[in-house]
């Protein structure tokens, strides 16, 4: 437990570097609007595209750990919508309040921490995970908040999802690396080493960028907040690892790096979507901050579990 701390807690050190510069306002919300930018659509997206590059389709399509993970994701975004509505809470609120129970940061911190943590091999179950983060959750988040304002579903809001879709740069660097290495196109050495530098800008420039993030984000409504991190540090891994180990028997592995993503904070996307619906982003804001702060001691204390499942 102790060895896993320590090698977790310079990513958690960055993430409070960026807290500190943005409390103080030397990193202005603008500055960090910026690095965000840069972090989502270029950084990220060449650490993403230089990973699938190297990952076949049948590395991470696999039957068994995408029912464990949907399975277990599932039932916490049940739990979660089920409580929403015994506090008579709508659709949308419900809805909100799901996603922030089942959908963590694997794209700013669970790709480049995991894959340093885990080893490289954890990189392709990372991607399944974050596939079906943005995929199947993203989609369902959209389609819960829209029909339940207009009262009914049609067919227009498929079309919204499928350009939400095209326009993510996480899915499209994703599905542009598994078209490379299905197809066993040769990247020419620059293309190759120009991958390399900027996808290495990725992770010290999103693990600063959540805790910049995280200095503007309030911490109203605790004991909303307090039930939406522990559903997500807890219930979440805690149900994902049952169906995996159980329900789905994954191997022990893949299992191990699927427990791991369940395990981590709220994603700070969560909250974009919160403001642009206008729903309970004070309670999203909330629940982004405890979980992370939270997540420096049940993060660590996951990974060190789920390694003895392999080793």
């Amino acid at each position: 437990m102790i060895e896993i701390f320590l090698k977790t807690l310079p990513f958690f050190a960055l993430i409070g570097l960026g807290y500190g510069a943005g409390r103080t306002q030397f990193f202005t919300e603008e500055a960090t609007a910026y690095l965000t930018k840069f972090v989502f659509y270029f950084a990220l997206s060449a650490m993403i595209f230089r990973f699938a590059a190297n990952l076949s389709l049948a590395d991470v399509a696999k039957p068994h750990f995408i029912m464990a993970y949907l399975w277990g994701s599932g039932f916490v975004y049940g739990i979660a919508l089920v409580v929403s509505f015994l506090r008579r809470k709508g659709i949308e609120e419900a809805s909100i309040e799901a996603q922030c129970a089942v959908i963590g940061n694997t794209g700013f911190l669970g790709v480049p921490m995991l894959a340093l943590l885990l080893g490289p091999e954890a990189i392709g179950p990372v991607m399944m995970v974050l596939s079906m983060d943005l995929i199947v959750f993203g989609s369902l988040i959209v389609i819960l908040v829209t029909g339940g304002r207009d009262g009914r579903m049609h067919w227009s809001i498929l079309g919204v999802v499928g350009m939400g879709l095209l326009k993510n740069p996480m899915i499209v660097s994703m599905a542009l690396g598994l078209f490379v290495s299905g197809f066993r196109i040769e990247l020419p050495t620059p293309a190759q080493e120009f991958l390399t530098i900027l996808g290495g800008a990725a992770t010290p420039g999103a693990l600063f960028a959540i805790g910049a993030s995280l200095a503007s984000k309030s911490a109203e409504r605790m004991m909303v907040a307090g039930w939406l991190s522990f559903a997500k540090l807890v219930l979440h891994p805690l149900f994902v690892g049952f169906a995996a180990l159980y329900l789905f028997p994954v191997d022990p592995y893949p299992a191990a790096v699927m427990i791991s993503c369940a395990a981590l904070p709220v994603a700070g996307n969560i909250y974009i979507l919160a403001q642009h619906y206008g729903i309970a982003p004070q309670r999203v804001s909330a629940s982004i901050l405890i979980s992370t702060a939270a997540s420096v001691l049940t993060v660590p204390l996951v990974i060190s579990w789920v390694v003895g499942l392999y080793q």
